[in-house]
């Protein structure tokens, strides 16, 4: 049943009294007995007023009207006929003329409903692929931003093999001895190479810090598009249905009260300021995540040239070096030979010069027996003869080349102690040299084989090795 459809009912008189908008319509009777009517002129007036009449055939006295009073009262309820029938017909016609206005407003209402929802659908659409193209870019963006943070943690974490290597080598060279722990070139480019390293992990950190965050804001403002984009699918299907919708469709009926329910929160401009906000701010955070990946590109290129230009700068110093070593144990190895020959050329002496004082005792012996067995002579045999002179000037003689090749036989025992200790300092400095050729040519280029950095990491780290 309609909602304007009643059943038929017996039409009685209303107990309720009428309302202003039927009391409009509606004729007014102040009387509605027959002795009172309107008359021609409009003025209220009595139809007549009943007079006694006696009827003999009752015996009583009856109130009775005039002719004159009857044909009055016929001819005001004919005027009465005509104006009710003349009002109701102008009240059928505006009533039709009401019946096709409202058809006709409702009709243009309804299409320009329909109309407007279509605009709606098609705003909606187009403020949906706004959106849903920005998301994807989004999507693009965050997850080019997560293959550049993944690289640069491997790049990060590659960083500990070559650093943990040059401090391994510092370590090393530690176990020089003697001399030979000096701060040459090496060493300053080890301490170099430790802080460059140390100096890309923690730009590398920081980076990775920022992409974190990053990262976060990406995925908020991509939130906020997802769902912006949510509402706006379930929005278009559904103003698509509603302008879909006709008179004839299922599923129409009467909620009562439903236009007074207002549950909006936004009006056209607020609407579409909040998709373009969210469009902006993710548009806004791409940009930031394009140039955090341009500073992560560029971080990882300048530490990669940073390191591979330290790297080889410390093997060149360490191959220097290693020559400059091996050249100068090479030529302590050629003292140590020279030193020795003398060494052996010196006992050779020293052993001459004791045979030479030792040879000088019997001739000593000689002489002095001469001048001893000559004091016995007695008398005037007792004589200062050349004889006596040569003797004794041969025994001073002896004796003075005795002193004298003695000083040289202390003279070369001395050289030859110091000979000695000259080989040991030059077997010593050997041992010292061939212990460093030993830590630099064996542990520590031994570790710096090849640039140490996995070439997994991405094209920027995939660097040659020596």
């Amino acid at each position: 049943m309609a909602y304007y459809d009643s059943p038929v009912v017996t039409r009685t008189r209303s107990v309720t009294p009428l309302t202003p908008e039927m009391s409009k319509i509606l004729p007014y009777v102040s009387n509605k007995t027959v002795s009172r009517h309107f008359s021609s002129n409009g003025r209220s007036m009595d139809v007549g007023h009943a007079k006694n009449y006696f009827n003999p055939a009752s015996k009583t006295v009856y109130s009775r009207y005039s002719t004159n009073d009857w044909g009055v009262s016929n001819n005001m309820n004919f005027g009465l006929s005509d104006r009710e029938r003349s009002h109701a017909e102008r009240l059928r016609a505006d009533a039709w003329r009401a019946v096709k206005e409202t058809d006709a407003r409702t009709r243009n209402r309804q299409n320009e409903v329909t109309r407007k929802l279509e605009q709606r659908v098609e705003d909606l659409n187009f403020m949906k692929t706004e959106v849903n193209n920005e998301l994807h870019a989004m999507a693009t963006e965050t997850a080019n931003v997560k293959e550049y943070r993944r690289m640069l943690e491997k790049a990060y974490n590659d960083t500990t093999s070559p650093l943990h290597i040059a401090e391994e080598c510092l370590l090393h060279r530690e176990k020089r001895n003697g001399i030979d722990l000096v701060n040459d070139d090496v060493e300053k480019s080890l301490s170099k190479e430790v802080t460059i390293i140390k100096r890309c992990q923690g730009r590398m950190k920081k980076l990775l810090e920022k992409a974190y965050v990053q990262l976060k804001m990406n995925r908020a403002a991509q939130h906020n598009l997802e769902i912006d984009s949510k509402d706006k699918h379930h929005a278009q299907g559904l103003d698509d249905r509603m302008q879909q919708l006709r008179n004839s469709s299922a599923g129409i009926g009467y909620y009562p009260g439903i236009e007074n329910v207002d549950n909006t929160i936004t009006i056209p401009h607020s609407w579409a300021r909040y998709s373009e906000e969210n469009i902006m701010r993710s548009q806004k955070e791409r940009a930031a995540s394009e140039r955090l990946r341009g500073e992560i590109d560029g971080c990882l290129r300048a530490c990669a040239s940073e390191m591979w230009n330290i790297f080889n700068g410390v093997n060149n110093a360490f191959n220097t070096r290693v020559r400059e070593t091996t050249d100068a144990r090479n030529k302590l190895q050629a003292h140590l030979q020279r030193t020795m020959q003398e060494i052996f050329d010196m006992e050779r002496n020293i052993h001459l010069l004791r045979k030479a004082i030792q040879d000088k005792e019997n001739p000593m012996k000689v002489a002095q027996t001469r001048l001893d067995e000559r004091t016995r002579r007695i008398h005037v045999e007792i004589c200062h003869d050349p004889v006596m002179k040569s003797l004794t000037r041969e025994v001073n003689e002896i004796r003075e080349s005795v002193r004298l090749l003695k000083e040289k036989l202390k003279s070369c025992e001395l050289s030859l102690a110091r000979l000695v200790k000259t080989k040991a300092t030059l077997e010593h400095d050997i041992g010292v040299k061939e212990n460093s050729i030993r830590i630099d040519s064996q542990y520590c280029l031994g570790m710096r084989k090849g640039f140490p950095m996995d070439p997994k990491v991405g094209p920027i780290f995939q660097m040659p090795t020596c």
